[in-house]
């Protein structure tokens, strides 16, 4: 058995992914399953969320669930062994109105991790998506004009 160890991770921040997952396989050695649940969300129509906004759900909804992935998929390929799953949104099948970014960046990890699963059958690599339906998150009230205090986390 190992210890425990806690690693910080700003999903959203691309450029420290790679880091963070060089760590943990310079500890253990392996990842034998990994589970990809952190998720942004934000509400708003269309007209008035800003595309840097979009951007930023985007990469922690997207972008960083497939960053983290990539970064550990070569050590489950060559160990021809592993277990990944993306909990995601029922919003990655179905659109709902004010969610759109949202709803965008989880279509799109559906699409991925979708494909992903048919490329590692091969390397008796599982991957699965669960879509769950609506759920309370935690939420922060925003100050006015502080877009970033009216994400989801």
């Amino acid at each position: 058995t190992y210890a425990p160890k806690l690693i910080l991770l700003d999903i959203s921040d691309i450029n420290c992914i790679q880091d963070v997952a060089k760590e943990i396989l310079n500890c253990y050695g392996c990842v034998d399953i990994l589970i990809n649940n952190a998720s942004m969300k934000v509400k708003g129509a269309v007209q008035s969320i800003s595309l840097e906004l979009d951007k930023k759900i985007m990469d922690a909804n997207y972008f960083g669930p497939i960053t983290l992935t990539k970064a550990v998929l070569p050590n489950m390929i060559s160990r021809r062994t592993g277990q990944i799953v993306l909990i995601n949104s029922i919003q990655g099948k179905i659109g709902i109105p004010f969610r759109a970014a949202y709803a965008a960046s989880k279509h799109a990890a559906v699409g991925f991790f979708d494909c992903l699963r048919a490329e590692m059958e091969e390397f008796d690599i599982s991957v699965s998506t669960v879509n769950p339906t609506f759920i309370c998150s935690y939420h922060r009230q925003p100050a006015p004009g502080n877009w970033e205090a009216s994400i989801w986390k």
